[in-house]
């Protein structure tokens, strides 16, 4: 198995910021953290890194993969997480099953 350089030094960038994210909160103080701007900014971190390491695969691979993010993203709308995850599973294998 071979690592590609770039991938590699992405995934310790995305550790790296997913890290001081939850770090900041320690040692930021409680002055800093509680202007409204700062802390909109951080909790958007983990769910902008989130997205960073799905948007890939969502939309380079093909559209079993498309349709069952699609899927997931409007189930959890409203479902909880292990619902979402079972949609995504039987979405992405139902849709590579009908051969897209």
């Amino acid at each position: 198995m071979s690592v590609d350089l770039a991938t590699l030094l992405a995934i310790l960038a995305m550790a790296a910021a997913t890290i001081a994210t939850r770090l900041a909160g320690l040692v930021l103080p409680a002055a800093v953290m509680a202007r409204p701007r700062v802390r909109a900014t951080l909790e958007a971190v983990p769910a902008a890194v989130l997205a960073a390491l799905i948007a890939p695969t969502v939309l380079a691979t093909g559209w079993a993969e498309t349709g069952a993010a699609v899927a997931a993203g409007l189930a959890a709308l409203r479902l909880p997480l292990l619902a979402v995850v079972a949609i995504g599973v039987a979405a992405a294998a139902g849709l590579r099953a009908a051969g897209l």
